[in-house]
């Protein structure tokens, strides 16, 4: 009977502790399932998207540098429109250094569970694209003082002033992409992920960034660039005109022509700026005027991937209109090709 009982007890302490272990076993992957099913996106790499973005990297960093050493290297190419150039170019080249590695990591949800470096690496693309609206700016009131002052253009676009609108301009740039920093951003997601859409805040995106930082600038530019155009025609009719001092009205006319052809193609630099930035914007007003709209994600990768495709496009865009800029980048070709040979015996 003593065994009977023993042998009772113990098979009842066995059961309990089973019982026991299943209990904390299914408690513990109860508590897990939530973290490893998590309602946030799954880190994984967008191999076409990293693809094109590191591609776009590559270029811009290449292309840009190249800009700014042409600049540095020729003389002739030392002139105040071009140092705004070189301005926007340096932005080009962060964009392809930073702002495309910090998105490639935003895609991945990195860094994850640290809302203010997230905030950071966010604030860096927003600065840079800001950077770059304002050394277009700054070419397009050049162009304008350069067409409608041309008597006082020397004293007015010195190259130091030239230096301190570039200082200023990226004082403004950095102030204005710290903005989400100082706290007008979203708090941290559940999940963790450090994502643009779930941490920035889209008011500020699109009442102060676009609507106040970006659309305000463009428009500005565009009526610059349609008075230069309309101002330049009217001179060359005007010098069409006058019979009397032919000589004289030529070598105007050839001047006020290159005039209009340096701001045609600035202008196309303003054109393409636009076309590549415009649809992220548009799809940044959908997500804050109509939350319930399902944006696709290949349709937004796509407008990103178009906006930092900008940066590689100016270099390319120097070369094939400026004439100034595809001599000097031909020049040091040639010089790397014939550094590059071996000598003869």
């Amino acid at each position: 009977n003593c065994f009977t009982t023993l042998t009772g007890v113990v098979k009842k302490m066995a059961v309990t502790e089973f019982s026991l272990m299943k209990t904390t076993s299914e408690n513990s992957k109860a508590s897990i399932e939530p973290l490893l099913n998590s309602t946030g996106p799954t880190v994984s790499l967008n191999i076409p998207y990293a693809t094109a973005e590191l591609l776009i990297a590559v270029l811009s960093v290449a292309g840009n540098i190249l800009v700014s050493v042409a600049v540095v290297k020729n003389k002739q190419l030392r002139t105040v429109t071009n140092y705004f150039l070189v301005s926007l170019a340096i932005a080009d080249v962060c964009v392809g250094a930073l702002a495309i590695p910090c998105a490639i990591m935003t895609d991945l949800g990195i860094p994850r569970f640290n809302l203010y470096l997230c905030v950071l690496m966010l604030s860096v693309l927003i600065m840079l694209t800001q950077s770059s609206i304002f050394s277009l700016l700054a070419v397009a009131v050049e162009r304008y003082i350069a067409i409608f002052l041309p008597f006082q253009y020397q004293r007015i676009m010195t190259h130091r002033n030239a230096v301190l609108i570039i200082i200023i301009t990226w004082i403004l740039a950095f102030l204005i992409g710290l903005v989400p920093m100082m706290g007008w951003h979203k708090s941290s997601p559940e999940s963790g992920f450090c994502r643009f859409t779930s941490v920035v805040n889209m008011t500020y995106m699109v009442y102060f960034n676009f609507f106040g930082c970006v659309l305000m600038p463009l428009i500005v530019m565009f009526i610059i660039y349609a008075r230069i155009f309309i101002e330049v025609k009217g001179q060359i009719k005007r010098i069409a005109a006058d019979t009397i001092h032919q000589d004289a009205q030529a070598k105007q006319a050839d001047s006020i022509k290159r005039e209009m052809k340096t701001a045609t193609s600035l202008f196309l630099v303003l054109f393409l700026f636009t076309i590549c930035w415009i649809p992220l914007h548009v799809i940044n007003c959908f997500i804050l005027f109509c939350p319930q709209c399902n944006i696709p994600l290949p349709l937004l990768l796509a407008t990103i991937i178009l906006s930092h495709a900008n940066s590689a496009v100016n270099p390319i865009l120097y070369a094939y209109k400026m004439k100034s800029f595809r001599h000097t980048f031909k020049t040091m070709f040639m010089c790397c090709r014939n550094s590059v040979k071996p000598e003869e015996g």
